[in-house]
């Protein structure tokens, strides 16, 4: 199976974070690449990735980054493929902070996607939705997904009502 998702990051101490967005994907059965690709050490690398995802058959690429953080920035300027960025904190980040504001803070036509600080798994399922919008087998999928998030708070609703919040919190 073709990948469909490019998952990159700038250094594998990223892996982590990003390995969310994998193991989503690999959960609603969506084909996916993971990769390093850093911006800064290796940016022909970047632009050579980036330059070649559609044509790879990539529908959407996550990037992920820590610190300056200007992988996902970057690769959505190289690129009209959806881009979603994940900002990583990082040992060299500054609370998580430096690297939100660069990867959320982008110029005008150039969007990038932004989940929260190590919000891999929330890339992987806005991934997994965009390739959803258009692919109904993965559509159906993600419908499923978000009926089991409401059926789970419906069940913890039921819950509270039940046995009071009491008895729920001694579980």
């Amino acid at each position: 199976m073709n990948p469909q998702v490019g998952i990159i990051m700038g250094s594998q101490s990223d892996l982590p974070v990003m390995a969310e967005a994998a193991q989503f994907l690999e959960e609603i059965g969506i084909a996916f690449e993971l990769t390093v690709v850093s911006a800064h050490r290796t940016p022909q690398r970047m632009i050579d990735y980036a330059g070649s995802a559609r044509e790879r058959g990539i529908k959407v690429i996550v990037a992920g980054a820590g610190g300056a953080a200007h992988l996902p920035g970057m690769v959505a300027s190289l690129t009209s493929l959806p881009v979603i960025g994940v900002p990583v904190k990082s040992s060299n980040s500054i609370d998580g902070w430096d690297s939100i504001l660069s990867i959320l803070q982008m110029p005008s036509g150039i969007p990038v996607a932004t989940v929260a600080l190590n919000g891999g798994k929330n890339a992987g399922i806005l991934a997994a939705s965009i390739v959803g919008a258009y692919d109904l087998e993965v559509g159906k999928k993600m419908d499923a997904f978000k009926t089991g998030l409401r059926e789970k708070v419906e069940e913890s609703a039921a819950q509270l009502e039940e046995k009071g919040w009491k008895a729920v919190l001694k579980k």
